[in-house]
């Protein structure tokens, strides 16, 4: 059984159905079917809770990405689940992880989500992280720091390894940091 995320400095924990989910996330109809239905349902919930909830993480933690686009410039929304990691974070002193992991699987489809390309063009950007607005830096990850993190991340959530073996891409990996 997989777990969900409690907190900084801790894995995630035990939750009932979660395999089942697993399993599901990893089929082609899911793939085609969950890009337009689940940002959709984690906008509104976001939006209806101010900012404290993300329906998607009650299996997986979640953040809402606010990069500016690539082409545009223009100020971009987009919920994205997460690996949270390392304990407090920040100069500040703020509770919470001090990084995350973003997985740029797209659900397992043959092109890089947009909000990649906006992290690449536009690395200062924002998340908001269980109800608090965090100003974010991103990095593309490569060689053996991506191995790593590559490896923690099937650890996490496993259905990415089936994304992955779905698509001639490089499934992107950023690390992005408290500024």
């Amino acid at each position: 059984m997989a777990r969900r995320d409690t907190g900084p400095g801790t894995g995630p924990r035990r939750v009932p159905g979660v395999r089942l989910v697993q399993k599901v996330s990893s089929t082609r109809t899911f793939a085609k079917l969950a890009p337009h239905l689940v940002p959709a349902l984690d906008r509104a919930v976001h939006r209806l809770t101010r900012g404290k909830v993300l329906l998607s993480a009650q299996m997986l933690p979640g953040v809402v990405l606010t990069a500016r686009g690539a082409k545009s410039g223009l100020e971009r929304r987009t919920p994205l689940a997460c690996m949270p990691e390392g304990g407090a974070g920040g100069a500040s002193g703020d509770a919470g992880p001090g990084s995350w992991i973003l997985i740029g699987s797209n659900f397992g489809r043959a092109d890089h989500p947009a909000w990649t390309a906006n992290l690449l063009a536009h690395p200062d950007a924002g998340i908001s992280w269980k109800g608090e607005d965090i100003p974010v830096t991103a990095r593309l990850l490569a060689g053996q720091e991506r191995d790593a993190a590559w490896k923690a991340v099937l650890a996490f959530w496993p259905p990415y390894a089936t994304y992955q073996a779905r698509v001639d891409r490089e499934i992107r990996l950023f690390r992005i940091v408290r500024r």
